[in-house]
């Protein structure tokens, strides 16, 4: 707390005196005023940390300077001292916006401890501050990797029903980054300084999804030692997302149903329903109308959950962003691991974005990563990069000679029938000569029809 800022306003020179002494001995900026119409003439907003003030002063009491500072500084923590501590007096500052009472007469160890007090509280409330300020930062719209037209189209419809507080089912494959476009609907909600709670639903047996969502009584089953809150009433005033909502069974089905239509539901082992003002998003990267058909998921769930449905395309449908998140994800493992690499080669950077991307940004983002720990040059090489995935080299029915695939497929033919060559057919030895791993030569060897066995 050394070099934090503080004011002193007090008529009792003597004392605005030993208060300055005191607190400049304990390391902190200090200033003192006699004359409280001075102090709140020349106070500006941002220059302390903390204000101590007498309540009875002439001209303009302590209560009047309280007003005055707290105007211009809401958050400015505020000591109000007073020899007449009467209850009222006490009621009407901490009203007015004091954050504590020092009595008179008191001793210095007293004014150190409330002062420590009154600027810790003010450091968590800027940590607090600070933190709901990178969430919201971080889970911006403008934060979301892309520039295609289906990613803008989602992102304007998402931003639309951010404000609106209603359920929402976000659609897509695995690693499209549904859970990633649940928080930025939170953290641009009016619950953004609220809680954001996640559960997979899929990841959890059956026995312990109902009493981890709703919570449980104490006795309601074996080794429930106390009453315990669940998911649900932990996101109270937030938004509780239930990725793979698919996988709920059908109990737990019936509960939450009960929950979407009253707003209220039933820990396990209590018959007291239990209120919580809690916004729900679910997610699932099945088809929920086919489950619902085939009977293991109930259609007025469905349709609860479904009010606005927010389906996210998959990466090989918006080919255009491949680059943009290549990117991103570069600069990301440039900066964790303090390494740089300029990005992928042009080659590299073509087959990329023909690749389809079955797992998606979670895919490209574990690829590149793994590319860069392997890559020893400026760029991600096209080398490395098909380590990784299966590169598209095969000339297509109407590539001409100059085709960019059909001079891939040739080049890497020739390319590996000379290691082999002079390998004389050892797969093993070809690979290290490469530097690629076994499984990638066999991956190719057989996607070029090459036999091994000719170069033996």
């Amino acid at each position: 707390m050394a070099g934090k800022r503080i004011l002193l306003i007090d008529d009792e020179e003597g004392l605005c005196r030993m208060m300055e002494a005191v607190l400049l001995d304990q390391g902190y900026q200090v200033k003192g005023y006699t004359r409280s119409y001075q102090a709140v003439e020349e106070f500006v907003a941002g220059d302390w940390d903390l204000v101590i003030c007498d309540i009875k002063m002439p001209v303009m009491d302590g209560i009047e300077v309280l007003e005055t500072l707290k105007n211009k500084a809401p958050e400015l923590p505020v000591i109000m001292i007073t020899a007449y501590a009467t209850v009222d007096m006490s009621i009407q500052a901490l009203r007015k916006g004091a954050y504590d009472m020092l009595t008179k007469p008191f001793e210095p160890e007293e004014l150190i401890y409330r002062v420590k007090n009154a600027l810790k509280h003010t450091r968590l409330l800027e940590e607090n501050r600070e933190l709901r300020d990178e969430l919201v930062g971080k889970f911006r719209f403008d934060k979301i990797i892309g520039t295609s037209a289906k990613l803008k189209n989602l992102l304007e419809k998402v931003e639309k029903i951010a404000i609106r507080d209603t359920s929402i089912l976000i659609t897509g494959e695995s690693g499209t980054g549904k859970e990633l476009i649940a928080q930025a609907i939170h953290y641009n909600s009016p619950r953004k300084d609220n809680r954001f709670v996640a559960i997979n639903c899929g990841a959890l047996p059956e026995s312990i999804l109902e009493s981890e969502l709703f919570g449980s009584k104490k006795g309601a089953f074996t080794g429930a030692t106390e009453n315990r809150k669940g998911l649900l009433e932990a996101a109270d005033g937030g938004t509780l997302f239930l990725d793979e909502v698919g996988n709920l069974p059908m109990n737990v089905q019936k509960t939450l149903l009960r929950f979407l239509q009253e707003k209220e539901f039933l820990r396990v082992g209590e018959t007291k329903p239990t209120k919580v003002d809690v916004r729900i998003l679910s997610a699932t990267n099945s088809d929920l109308l086919a489950e619902v058909k085939s009977g293991t998921f109930r259609e007025d769930l469905y349709y609860r959950l479904n009010v606005v449905n927010i389906h996210l395309p998959p990466l090989r449908e918006r080919r255009e962003d491949i680059p943009l998140l290549a990117k991103h994800f570069i600069d990301l493992n440039n900066k964790e691991f303090a390494i740089n690499i300029n990005g992928l080669a042009p080659e590299a950077l073509e087959a990329a974005t023909q690749y389809s991307w079955p797992g998606n940004i979670r895919q490209i983002k574990n690829v590149i990563e793994a590319s860069m720990a392997m890559e020893s040059g400026e760029s991600i090489s096209l080398e490395v990069l098909a380590q990784f995935i299966e590169v598209d080299a095969q000339p297509s029915e109407t590539a001409t000679e100059n085709d960019y695939s059909g001079a891939l497929a040739r080049f890497e033919t020739d390319y590996l029938k000379g290691l082999l060559r002079e390998s004389g057919g050892n797969v093993e030895a070809a690979a290290k000569a490469a530097g690629m791993n076994m499984a990638t030569i066999y991956r190719k060897l057989k996607k070029y029809a090459i036999r091994k066995e000719e170069f033996l």
